[in-house]
């Protein structure tokens, strides 16, 4: 197993403060409740002894790590069902808070990716099964609310020979409709990653990443979704959007092209500064004082079964209206990143996901940050 420490020893940023025993993890979500700080990782797959490396491979019939931050480190405090689970995410609904997993597929091969994906309830601070959605491949949830409507994002989708999804397979947007998700819009994407909604001049957009079909931003017009602008044909990984010294912005990341930063120019989002070559997966934002702090995480570079998971990720500061790399980080196989403070420490905590050789234990990492010394 690679040593994932910073290796350049005047490292002044980042330094390693927690190696967390993970397998295949694709998420790194940390949340709050009532007790406390919590991280969820859901975890894709397990190595089976005696299989051949394959990055698609493994046992998919895996459970998402829980934790609690207590005395200054993460504590597994629970496990949930989660096979091969892509993606956590956290949200308050009617005044109870969920916890919802985004899952890609079952057993150990072959594998069936038409499976429900779980959406836990919080109950006394314990974790119920609360609602499970029949999805294909499903890759990302993404909640968020216009007025009085609540809506829950679904990237999902495969495209990959011998596939074929029961219903349609698409990325989708479910409502909530008397305690329940229903479907609300089909929006088309065929494999989808990502999601992320904003405000902008008084108008809802909903930015969608896709990796076969084109990653689109939706307006809202009152009824439903519409597309507003395209950014990439294929290969989109994510998106997000932040406001800066007075302007709109928006990070896309496209696997196999350059992660780029948009600038609004009163109608569109125009390019205005590359963030990174081949790899990007992943953003997270930071604000620290007058500061802002922006982490791109690198996945693989390569197809599968010679992709590279040993990269780079980047540590960047805004500085006179753009990013500047203030410090690289080693990941493997890296899927995602949160940024957390606690004990009066800004901390990250980044999910590494394959060794080198292509396994899929491997330690995700939590970063203590010396953000001052930026």
């Amino acid at each position: 197993m690679t040593d994932l420490r910073p290796g350049n020893p005047q490292t002044k940023i980042l330094s390693v403060h927690q190696r967390l025993p993970t397998s295949g993890a694709r998420s790194a979500h940390v949340f709050r409740t009532g007790d406390g700080l919590h991280l969820v990782v859901p975890q894709l797959a397990e190595d089976v002894p005696g299989q051949p490396a394959d990055m698609n491979g493994g046992d998919a019939d895996v459970d998402a790590l829980l934790y609690r931050w207590e005395g200054a480190r993460f504590v597994e405090v629970d496990r949930l069902r989660c096979p091969s689970g892509e993606d956590a995410l956290s949200f308050r609904s009617g005044g109870r808070t969920y916890l919802a997993f985004a899952n890609l597929r079952t057993g150990k091969g072959p594998y069936e990716t038409d499976v429900e994906s779980l959406i836990y309830r919080e109950d006394d601070g314990k974790w119920v099964l609360d609602e499970k959605l029949p999805t294909f491949g499903a890759k990302q949830w993404h909640h968020f609310s216009i007025d009085d409507r609540e809506f829950l994002a679904l990237a999902q989708g495969l495209t990959m020979p011998g596939l074929s999804p029961r219903g349609h397979g698409r990325s989708v947007v479910f409502e909530r409709i008397d305690g329940r998700w229903k479907e609300f819009q089909v929006l088309g994407g065929r494999w989808g990653y990502n999601w992320d909604h904003f405000r902008v001049g008084g108008h809802h957009f909903l930015a969608y990443a896709d990796q076969v079909t084109p990653s689109v931003v939706y307006r809202w017009d009152g009824d439903s979704f519409v597309p507003y602008q395209t950014f990439a044909e294929k290969f989109g990984r994510s998106f997000l959007h932040f406001s800066q010294d007075g302007e709109e912005w928006l990070a896309f990341a496209c696997i196999n092209g350059d992660s780029t930063l948009y600038r609004w120019n009163g109608e569109l989002f125009e390019p205005h500064q590359s963030l990174g070559g081949l790899g990007g997966r992943e953003f997270a934002l930071h604000r620290h004082g007058d500061k802002l702090f922006l982490v791109r995480i690198c996945f693989i570079q390569g197809k599968p079964p010679v992709a590279r998971t040993d990269l780079m990720s980047q540590l960047y500061r805004w500085d006179g209206g753009r990013f500047e790399v203030v410090e690289e980080f080693p990941t493997s196989g890296g899927t995602d990143a949160s940024f957390f403070e606690a004990d009066g420490t800004t901390f990250l905590v980044v999910a590494n996901s394959l060794t080198p050789d292509v396994r899929f234990r491997q330690d995700s990492i939590v970063y203590e940050l010396a953000l001052d010394n930026a």
